[in-house]
């Protein structure tokens, strides 16, 4: 019944998380796992691409939406610490306009090479690509998803703390900057962990470092470039919030449901093809992380003096 299910005299409507970016891609895939694992405890899920803006777009759907209890977001750092300090005219506010759910996943980034470029250059740790920079200034090239995004913010920040100099090409999108890396438009990427994972796998990608504390259990032989450049610390995130409108009854059941679905054996067995691990966070601690991680992109962003518009 045009997607509507019927139980004795009640209509049931099917959720919706949206999510802000294109089909394919890290979120995107955590979405549909959740969707799938869920949906017996809650009700029908479906899955909604709305990309645009950065992510802006379908998180400000799901912030102005009626109160209906059916109708989620898979919001990240982007969407909730970083694009409020990018945009002059930001359309919600991240932290009274939601109610975080659940965070699903923290990943760092990866700093990458083309394997062959690395090689021709006899660059193999981050520490090899910080002496040839010195050495080289404005010689490599850097991409990104964009101005703004996370690849952008980390090659500013590596450039900050290493006084080096490498000019930024931005694409719309980081699937187009890793090509850019790979056909040789740019030198290296600061890309998302489980996308360039196969590619690293794959002798195509050298990585150089992760972007976290610490080295990821996904490449447990690369080093952090934090052991390497002291204070460099960039990761996404992302998870699921819904409109600050829903009842905390509400709230909780649908954090117990999506926790249950991502830390089952199937939910974690498909998370960890990506290189992912499920997170613990939920409600009240997720929303205290989220607050966190908007200080601290406040500060990143104003030091850098990046902006979008």
């Amino acid at each position: 019944m045009h997607g509507l299910r019927r139980t004795g005299t009640e209509r049931i409507r099917p959720m919706t998380i949206v999510v802000p970016y294109a089909a394919g891609g890290p979120l995107d895939k955590s979405a549909r796992i959740l969707a799938e694992g869920a949906q017996a405890q809650l009700r029908p899920i479906q899955v909604q691409n709305k990309p645009g803006a950065g992510g802006n777009l379908g998180a400000d759907t799901v912030a102005k939406a009626p109160k209906s209890g059916n109708l989620l977001v898979m919001g990240a750092v982007a969407t909730h610490a970083v694009n409020p300090w990018l945009y002059k005219n930001f359309p919600y506010n991240p932290v009274k306009d939601f109610t975080p759910i659940v965070l699903v996943a923290r990943t760092p980034n990866v700093l990458v090479m083309s394997a062959e470029r690395a090689k021709a250059l006899d660059i193999s740790t981050t520490t090899d690509l910080v002496k040839y920079m010195k050495a080289h200034p404005d010689q490599l090239k850097y991409g990104s998803g964009g101005n703004g995004s996370i690849g952008h913010i980390a090659g500013e920040m590596f450039k900050s703390l290493t006084n080096t100099r490498m000019p930024h090409a931005p694409f719309q999108g980081a699937g187009p900057a890793l090509k850019a890396l790979q056909d040789g438009g740019v030198d290296i990427v600061f890309d998302n962990l489980a996308s360039s994972l196969p590619l690293i796998q794959g002798g195509k990608l050298k990585a150089l470092g992760v972007t976290s504390l610490g080295s990821d259990d996904a490449l447990p032989h690369v080093p952090s470039i934090n052991s390497e450049v002291p204070g460099f610390n960039v990761s996404t995130w992302f998870g699921l919030f819904a409109p600050a409108t829903l009842p905390a009854a509400d709230a909780q059941k649908y954090a117990t449901a999506f926790s249950k679905a991502m830390h089952s054996p199937a939910g974690k067995a498909q998370f960890q093809k990506m290189g992912l691990t499920p997170e613990e966070l939920t409600l009240g601690g997720f929303g205290s992380f989220v607050r966190s991680e908007l200080g601290k992109y406040e500060f990143l962003i104003k030091a850098a003096k990046i902006h979008i518009d």
